[in-house]
């Protein structure tokens, strides 16, 4: 897909997050809904949804696709990277990555973006999954950060 359309794709996901959030403040509600929408609008993608940090352990919360590991084993796989860098991270091959957990075998690349608090601490993480070889890039990156900034505000 070229660029230019995913910006469009996401643009029109984040202009119905924006409405649909009118209805509710709470994050969990806000969680849920962008992973319904963004599971229904990124074609690139078949798995889609948050880790959540509870009391150290990253915990699946709201997502969709089929089922997914509940609990990731600490500081490993691309989620845990993401929160122990801090950044967005973008896999283009998930085979070549260190410590990979495979929560379906269907996953080729992978993006990670942390989900941060109003007070600017990481809570948790915005996974996507693609069948597809090097599927997200820096648009990915920025739609993702610009929905994850509606989940609190």
């Amino acid at each position: 897909m070229d660029r230019e359309a995913k910006r469009e794709i996401y643009d029109a996901a984040i202009r119905e997050l924006q409405a649909r959030f009118l209805e509710s403040r709470l994050p969990t509600a806000r969680m849920a809904t962008a992973t319904a929408v963004l599971h229904s609008k990124l074609r690139h993608s078949f798995w889609t949804g948050f880790y959540l940090l509870d009391d150290g352990r990253l915990t699946v919360g709201p997502y969709q696709g089929a089922p997914a590991c509940v609990v990731l084993e600490a500081h490993q796989g691309v989620c845990w990277a993401g929160i122990d860098r801090g950044a967005p991270i973008v896999v283009p091959d998930v085979h070549e990555f260190e410590g990979h957990i495979a929560c379906d075998g269907r996953a080729n690349s992978e993006i990670v973006v942390p989900l941060r608090n109003p007070a600017g601490e990481i809570v948790g993480v915005l996974d996507v999954d693609s069948a597809d070889f090097d599927a997200f890039d820096e648009v990915d990156v920025e739609k993702l950060q610009e929905v994850l900034a509606l989940i609190f505000g």
